[in-house]
């Protein structure tokens, strides 16, 4: 493992107006970084998305977050993959509108 990524979860938490807040709670973890294969570049474009990066992390260390923060930009997680007889998963990440990291 010789990068860290942020996972990032959002929760919601009521205002005083009865109104849904999200609260984001972020935590590191070290990953490998992988490059999209160019059959996983033409599947996910057939359904409209465009991905980014592979992230290589312990199976332990996820907890479904659908957010990875990497290198300052935020990625939505868009699949995930346990190769069997691994302990680690991999998460299929694309940039877009809506998921820039927060300063």
């Amino acid at each position: 493992m010789d990068s860290v990524i942020d996972l990032v979860s959002t929760t919601y938490v009521k205002d005083e107006y009865k109104v849904d807040q999200p609260i984001d709670t972020s935590r590191e973890v070290f990953c490998e970084v992988g490059p999209i294969t160019r059959a996983e570049f033409a599947s996910a474009g057939r359904n409209g998305l465009n991905p980014s990066y592979v992230f290589s992390v312990w199976a332990g260390d996820y907890k479904g977050e659908r957010t990875v923060v990497y290198d300052g930009s935020a990625y939505a997680v868009y699949r995930t993959y346990k190769p069997p007889d691994s302990d680690y998963i991999e998460l299929y990440v694309e940039r877009q509108g809506g998921t820039n990291a927060k300063s």
